[in-house]
């Protein structure tokens, strides 16, 4: 019984991360068709921006619960600067392009990042553990469990209620699932699907860097944590379906839980069960489980 509780509670964790860290990526995807390597690049600034502003901020002896305030803070400036930056400098030259071109493009800009956040912070490890611990732990059935990762979930929660409640509950995101759905009858109709695309790369890069700077605190922040965010990133949408908010949830649950019971009863199997979950999902369903469907033109 404790078992089943623990690879609940624990799938539940990873899930409600995942989701953070993917949210950003299919929602430029469903509205761009982009799909941006460089989030995991925002990833990583965002940890990285979040651990040196936390430290600097306990160092100066302010009061402790404010940096809950400084990890969203430090993640919202970095990815509006780093996503105004490369949608305006780069991706605005080359929309219309084909799909494979703009991986090749974003991934570029990953590399370029990486080598920004050595040049930046150098390659020693930053941590910032203050936020994890400053919450203290509670007991489930006898299991102790970091408070923080509770609030993890509570906050994924969140985000993907804003995300739905934006493009569903409010007229820009009316206009934004029309420009999803036709972008040259959109523009017929006088939307500035320029200015969709930015505003969008702007929030999902925000998005991505808000999941790092709410990882900082778990993790040891090093170069090369983007590689591994944006790998799981893109399984998650791709056995949800690239593009669907409600996909990119349910392959983070999916996700979440087969690698916490993988973890609990085979750990050996940790590593790649995940890859195959996605292998096995698009075996039977090619374009994700939640794909947007297609418009036909005639």
């Amino acid at each position: 019984m404790l078992k089943l509780v623990a690879i609940f509670i624990d799938g539940l964790v990873y899930a409600s991360w995942l989701f953070m860290v993917s949210v950003g990526l299919t929602l430029i995807y469903g509205v761009m068709k982009i799909l941006n390597i460089a989030h995991g690049s925002l990833f990583a600034l965002g940890a990285y921006a979040a651990a040196s502003l936390v430290g600097a901020y306990f160092a100066s002896g302010l009061p402790p619960a404010g940096s809950y305030v400084v990890l969203p803070v430090a993640a919202v400036i970095v990815g509006a600067f780093f996503g105004l930056l490369i949608e305006r400098g780069i991706l605005r030259f080359m929309y219309g392009r084909d799909e494979v071109l703009m991986v090749l493009v974003t991934y570029a800009v990953f590399l370029v990042l990486e080598d920004v956040i050595k040049l930046v912070w150098g390659v020693d490890p930053y941590f910032t553990a203050q936020p994890y611990g400053l919450l203290g732990t509670i007991d489930v059935l006898g299991l102790p469990y970091a408070v923080y990762d509770f609030a993890l979930i509570a906050i994924a929660l969140a985000l993907g209620a804003a995300v739905w409640w934006g493009l569903n509950r409010t007229g820009r995101g009316k206009l934004l699932v029309a420009v999803i759905h036709d972008r040259e009858m959109s523009r017929a109709m006088g939307i500035n699907v320029t200015a969709m695309f930015l505003v969008t790369f702007i929030i999902g890069s925000m998005l991505g860097a808000i999941g790092g700077a709410l990882t900082a605190p778990k993790i040891s922040v090093v170069p090369g944590i983007g590689v591994e965010v944006i790998v799981l990133a893109f399984a998650v949408v791709v056995i949800g379906g690239l593009g669907s908010i409600g996909g990119a949830a349910v392959g983070a649950l999916v996700a979440g839980f087969v690698r916490a019971a993988t973890v609990h009863l085979y750990p050996e199997a940790e590593l790649f069960v995940i890859y195959g979950v996605m292998a096995l999902v698009l075996a039977v369903w090619p374009h994700g489980l939640f794909a947007q469907a297609e418009a036909r033109k005639i």
